[in-house]
């Protein structure tokens, strides 16, 4: 059971779903509303991250990854197969407790992430999947509450944003090992560096309309501006870390280090403080 648990990827799909209940909560959702927002959310993050080490199996048994439990051997690769299909067809009924609309949006999601896993990882296009299935999220928590009313620009625009920089983040730590088993994605044709770069830029990017949007461009409150100084700050020493490395240690350093998942939990902090906004902004979406 440990091993099934650590093949989920326990990390992303716990914080997705607590972003996502989070979200519902201050978005004016019901306690009921809440709560079949987030078993949608966790349903689906358990499909995708069994699906892709289902799917990976081989390939990370080549690349002799330590940190994932099939290739150790934890675990089957047919357990990862049967959760994966049985969490899938829990997050079809799940996400339609919210409504069809938002229930699609959720579907849709899930479906591109699923995309990913099977073909998009390995294309120039890699990105697309994060780039749309985050405003869908964001759509599926409003459209539970209003049906007709999608959620404004500056939180769909944000959200995009900060998925295609948590892909470049997430993706940063395993793009040498990734390579050499043929993924040929946008993070394995950027490099580790540059993915991080690109990856910080995009999240304060996002930070900065999120932060700034819903009519308060002019005026950003006490909260918001802690916010933005907070991430900006963040980013400014993830690039003088990536400087720092490149010069006196090269790409073998710049891996060890990326191979903590230090950079992945760094992009899950800054996630945090966008969702943060969000929250605040809660009534808004």
């Amino acid at each position: 059971m440990r091993g099934l648990a650590g093949a989920c990827h326990p990390e992303p799909a716990v914080a997705v779903t607590i972003m996502a209940v989070a979200l519902a909560a201050a978005s004016g959702r019901t306690v009921w509303g809440t709560l079949a927002a987030g078993g949608a959310v966790l349903a689906g993050q358990l499909t995708v991250g069994w699906h892709n080490d289902w799917l990976d199996a081989d390939r990370d048994a080549r690349a002799g990854r330590a940190d994932k439990p099939i290739a150790r051997g934890d675990v089957a690769r047919s357990a990862a197969e049967v959760a994966a299909f049985a969490a899938g067809l829990a997050t079809v009924p799940l996400s339609l407790l919210s409504g069809w609309q938002a229930g699609t949006a959720h579907i849709v999601a899930v479906a591109l992430a699923l995309a990913y896993n099977a073909y998009l990882k390995a294309t120039v296009v890699s990105f697309l999947p994060y780039l749309l299935a985050f405003p869908l999220l964001i759509a599926f928590i409003s459209l539970g509450r209003h049906p007709s009313q999608w959620p404004p620009w500056w939180a769909l625009l944000g959200a995009a944003l900060l998925g295609t920089g948590a892909h470049l983040a997430n993706a940063a730590p395993d793009v040498a090992d990734d390579a050499a088993t043929g993924v040929r994605g946008l993070p394995q044709r950027l490099g580790a560096i540059r993915s991080i770069g690109w990856a910080l830029a995009l999240m304060v990017a996002s930070t900065g309309i999120i932060g700034l949007g819903a009519g308060h461009l002019s005026r950003p409150g006490v909260g918001e501006i802690t916010v933005l100084v907070l991430v900006l700050l963040l980013a400014m020493a993830g690039v003088l870390y990536a400087v720092l490395g490149r010069g006196s240690g090269g790409e073998q350093r710049w891996r060890e280090v990326a191979g903590r998942r230090a950079w992945f939990r760094v992009a899950m902090l800054v996630a945090v403080a966008n969702v943060a906004l969000l929250v605040v902004k809660g009534t808004a979406l």
